[in-house]
């Protein structure tokens, strides 16, 4: 009996990393992509207008 409470955490832990990975290769693309980029696109934007905006400009002392 020592064998099977030794084997079913690996076990369980494979099927649940299975699961995982087929969801996230089942969501990738479909109807929600182009949603999913602009928001990705608008959240750079963001990151980089704040950084832009933070950093001094060249020759202002």
């Amino acid at each position: 009996m020592d064998y099977v409470s030794a084997l079913l955490p690996p076990v369980v832990m494979a099927i649940f990393f299975t699961v995982v990975i087929v969801t996230i290769v089942k969501s990738q693309g479909g109807p929600n992509k182009s949603k999913e980029d602009a928001a990705v696109d608008a959240a750079f934007a963001r990151a980089e207008a704040a950084r832009t905006e933070g950093s001094p400009k060249p020759g202002k002392a």
